[in-house]
C-alpha cells in the first residue's frame, strides 16, 4: 500500500516518468534498425548518440531556469518538446543528420527529466516521506512495456515512424493533466550553509555510474542478443525489456525498503547485485543466460540514481533543490558523452562480452561513493 500511496501523492510527475520511459523504450528495440538505416558500424554508432547526450547536458543547465520561466506548466512543455522531438530521428538515414536530430531529443529529455525530478523532491519535503523509487519505477515499468511492444511491432515488419507516432500521439493527450505548481520556498528562510558542492558532486557521481551503467544495456543488450548471441529481432527487444522490468520491480521493491533500511545498505547491495547481472550478461551463451543477466543488472542498478538524487534533495536547502538536481544530472547524465563512445570502441575492438564486463567493474565504484555521501549530515536525520 506504501507504493500506492507514494505513487497517488506524486501521480503527476509519475505520469511523466511514463512518457520518457516509453520514448526511450522504444528507441532502444529499434537501435538494430536505425543503425543498419545508417550504415554504421559499432564505433560511429556510440560516437552519434554525442548528439543526444550533447542536448541532454545543455538542457540540464538551462532547466533551472526553464522551470521558473514555465512555472506549472513546465511538465507540459517538457512533454510536448519530447514527443514531437522524437518523431524525426527514426526517419533520418545520413548519420550526422541524425545526431543533430537526437540534439534536439536530448535536450527534450533532459528538461522534462530535471523538473520531474525536482517535483518528486519538493513532495518528499511536503509529505516527509521517499517517493523517489516509486516513480523512477514508473519509468522502468514504462520503458519495459514499450521495448515489448516495440519488438512485437517489428516482428510485423510496422515502420519505425508509426510506432513513434503512437506514443507521440499518447504523450500529447496526457498534457491537460500534467499542470503542477511548484513548492513555494522562501529563500530567506532556508539558508544552512554556503554552495552544497560536495554534496553535489558525491550524489552526482552516483547518479553517474547508475545512468552510464543502464545507458550501455538500454542502446547494446539487443545488440547483443541479435548479432553474439544469434537471436532475432523481438529475443533481441526482450533484452532491453527485461532491463526494464526488473528495474521496474527493483524500483517498487526499494520504495518500500527506503522507508525501512539505511540508504546506504540498499546502496551497496544493489550495487553488487548489479555488477553480478552484466558478469553473467557478459558471459552468457544463450539469450536466456543474457536476459537473466540483464534481469539482474536492472535489479540492482534500479535503486542506485534515485537513491542518489533523493539523498541529495534531502541534504540541500529546500530552495536550491531544482538547482541541485540538475547539476547532478548533468554529472550523471554526461555519461552518454562517455558510455557510447566507449561502449562502441571496446564493442569494435574486443566484442560486446568484453564491454558488458567493463560496465560490472564500472557499477563497483558506487561502493565507495555510497560510504561517503553516507557521512553527511542530512536535514532529515535520516541514515
Amino acid at each position: 500500500m506504501s507504493i500506492i500511496s507514494a505513487l497517488i501523492i506524486s501521480r503527476r510527475p509519475a505520469t511523466a516518468f511514463v512518457v520518457v520511459g516509453l520514448f526511450w523504450g522504444c528507441f532502444a528495440a529499434f537501435v538494430p534498425v536505425i543503425k543498419a538505416q545508417l550504415g554504421a558500424n559499432d564505433a560511429l554508432f556510440g560516437t552519434l548518440l554525442l548528439g543526444s547526450a550533447t542536448g541532454l547536458v545543455t538542457s540540464m543547465w538551462l532547466a533551472p531556469k526553464a522551470d521558473k520561466i514555465f512555472g506549472p506548466h513546465a511538465m507540459q512543455f517538457g512533454i510536448a518538446f519530447l514527443a514531437l522531438a522524437w518523431l524525426v530521428p527514426p526517419t533520418m538515414t545520413i548519420p550526422l543528420v541524425f545526431a543533430a536530430t537526437m540534439m534536439f531529443v536530448g535536450m527534450a529529455s533532459g528538461l522534462l527529466d530535471v523538473v520531474m525530478n525536482a517535483r518528486v523532491s519538493e513532495l518528499e519535503g511536503i509529505h516527509n516521506r521517499p517517493l523517489m523509487n516509486a516513480n523512477h519505477a514508473m519509468f522502468s515499468l514504462a520503458y519495459a512495456i514499450s521495448a515489448t511492444i516495440t519488438g512485437l511491432a517489428r516482428e510485423a515488419h510496422t515502420p519505425t515512424l508509426y510506432v513513434f507516432a503512437g506514443f507521440t500521439v499518447v504523450s500529447l493527450l496526457l498534457i491537460p493533466f500534467m499542470r503542477m505548481e511548484p513548492a513555494q520556498i522562501d529563500p530567506d528562510a532556508d539558508t544552512t550553509g554556503g554552495y552544497p558542492l560536495w554534496p553535489i558532486l558525491l550524489a552526482g557521481s552516483i547518479v553517474l555510474v547508475a545512468f552510464m551503467s543502464e545507458a550501455t544495456v538500454e542502446a547494446w543488450s539487443a545488440l547483443h542478443i541479435e548479432r553474439t548471441l544469434g537471436g532475432g529481432a523481438a529475443e533481441g527487444a526482450l533484452g532491453p525489456a527485461m532491463l526494464g522490468f526488473t528495474m521496474a520491480f527493483g524500483r517498487f521493491s526499494g520504495q518500500a525498503l527506503s522507508e525501512r533500511m539505511r540508504d546506504l545498505h540498499v546502496l551497496i547491495a544493489a550495487a553488487l547485485v548489479a555488477a553480478a547481472g552484466a558478469v553473467i550478461a557478459a558471459l552468457a551463451p544463450s539469450p536466456i543466460f543474457a536476459y537473466i543477466g540483464f534481469g539482474t543488472l536492472g535489479l540492482g542498478v534500479s535503486v542506485i540514481g534515485p537513491l542518489g538524487l533523493a539523498i541529495l534533495g534531502r541534504i540541500v536547502p529546500a530552495h536550491m533543490r531544482t538547482e541541485a538536481i540538475s547539476k547532478a544530472a548533468v554529472i550523471g547524465f554526461s555519461g552518454f558523452f562517455v558510455a557510447p563512445v566507449v561502449m562502441g570502441l571496446v564493442s569494435e575492438s574486443f566484442g560486446l562480452r568484453v564491454a558488458f564486463g567493463g560496465v560490472a567493474a564500472f557499477l563497483l565504484l558506487s561502493v565507495p561513493l555510497a560510504l561517503t555521501i553516507a557521512e553527511m549530515p542530512r536535514a532529515d536525520g535520516r541514515g
